[in-house]
């Protein structure tokens, strides 16, 4: 009997000097954790994670206060550029159909600034200048906004109006334009900038 009240009286110190070692003493005792894929790509920048990421698009236009047929108000371009988060950069090669018997093949430097999102929907704004070979208007200008649907996370679909204004030594003009254009967003599969894509797309906030 007398054992086993020592035995007791032993557990009991043992338990009242654990319950009063300081914290610092305390052994501290590591756990596993799930590793979380925070795996970034390299176009996406350290400082804000801001998503890069290279796009082409296909713009058909048609000018819609130009006399004549289809084959002379359509003015089909392809876009090859770069996204730095709402803002792209690129240049655009081209072709109008409308100044008579100029060549009208043209190159253009665009920049568009991404205004307004919404799940799928956006609205942009694009500035551009560039030049058309042999013309005597050769210097242009652009100005346009476009309302731009997300298809998918690459693909995405725009219904464009903007106007372009036409320089050269003795004269000027301006026209307007309305077309579509279609966007392919080169991301990585399995990527964080995809994975983000899709969750601007789909989200309601």
């Amino acid at each position: 009997m007398n054992k086993l009240f020592t035995l007791l009286f032993l557990v009991g110190a043992l338990n009242t000097m654990a319950q009063n070692i300081p914290p610092a003493l305390k052994p501290v005792v590591v756990g596993r954790t799930a590793k979380k894929d925070t795996t970034t790509e390299s176009d996406t920048s350290k400082e804000n994670k801001e998503p890069r990421y290279f796009y082409v698009s296909l713009n058909t236009n048609a000018f819609v206060n130009t006399k004549g047929g289809f084959a002379k108000r359509f003015s089909p371009a392809l876009e090859f550029g770069r996204t730095y988060g709402i803002f792209d950069i690129g240049l655009a090669a081209g072709q109008f159909n409308f100044i008579g018997s100029d060549t009208l093949r043209f190159l253009e430097f665009r920049a568009t600034i991404n205004v307004f999102s919404k799940g799928r929907f956006a609205e942009a704004l694009c500035l551009g200048g560039g030049y058309v070979f042999r013309a005597k208007q050769g210097m242009i200008t652009e100005i346009c906004n476009s309302i731009n649907f997300n298809i998918s996370e690459r693909v995405a679909l725009a219904v464009t109006q903007g106007y372009y204004f036409f320089d050269g030594t003795n004269n000027s003009r301006s026209t307007q334009y309305m077309g579509f254009a279609l966007t392919y967003n080169f991301l990585k599969p399995h990527s964080v900038n995809l994975q983000r894509k899709k969750k601007a797309i789909v989200s309601d906030n």
